[in-house]
């Protein structure tokens, strides 16, 4: 966002100390652009609007890398009922409830970590994350789990079959979890760890589990 002010090269002046402008307004001069630095910077951009066509969008490669591009919300939302893959970051759905959010932005808080062998067991705060690892983290985020599961204990957790906006499907060796039609995996093409993984996916071998009401 491009802020204009008519009175920034004389305020500037008067900072610097330019000749030919009175103490008294350099001193309101100054003081005036001070307080626009400080709006500007506190002032939230607004998230771009991304229509439903463009769900599907983003690398083919296999989803977002180191060098995803975060948007200017930290909390990003679309309209509809289905998050939004854009420059790898998820958009949550403005018609989600909450906790459906909070579990796509913090899903996307690890989008910069690796893929670590037993990552995100022991704490939900890691250096980097497995399958189950990664599912738990976005989970706790929502506030739908207390503690860390691997991929077997996912098996028991929550309701059986398929959620209507959170679904986790596990078995004994892999767990991953589609959130309001996302997918989260460590698994896939392109860089291993935490990514939305954009494209069809398969469900063969796994059991699907929900939270309540999700």
């Amino acid at each position: 966002m491009t802020v204009t002010a008519t009175w920034a090269p004389a305020a500037n002046a008067a900072e610097a100390g330019g000749a030919g402008v009175p103490s008294s307004q350099t001193s309101t001069r100054a003081a005036k652009a001070k307080k626009a630095r400080k709006a500007k910077k506190k002032s939230p951009a607004q998230a771009p609007q991304v229509q439903e066509s463009q769900q599907q969008q983003g690398s083919a490669a296999g989803g977002a890398g180191l060098d995803s591009v975060a948007p200017a919300d930290a909390r990003p939302t679309v309209p509809g009922s289905r998050a939004v893959l854009r420059g790898g970051i998820a958009y949550a759905p403005a018609a989600a409830p909450p906790e459906v959010q909070e579990a796509v932005w913090a899903a996307n808080e690890l989008l910069d970590k690796p893929y670590i062998y037993g990552g995100g067991h022991q704490s939900f705060r890691a250096a980097g994350y497995d399958c189950s690892g990664t599912v738990s983290y976005a989970l706790h985020g929502a506030d739908l789990l207390d503690s860390p599961l691997d991929s077997s204990s996912f098996m028991s957790w929550g309701d059986a079959g398929k959620g209507t906006w959170i679904t986790v499907y596990t078995n004994p060796g892999h767990a991953f979890v589609i959130i309001a039609g996302l997918r989260l995996d460590t698994s896939g093409p392109g860089e291993e760890g935490p990514r939305w993984r954009p494209g069809r996916w398969s469900t063969r071998g796994f059991k699907a589990r929900h939270p309540e009401n999700y």
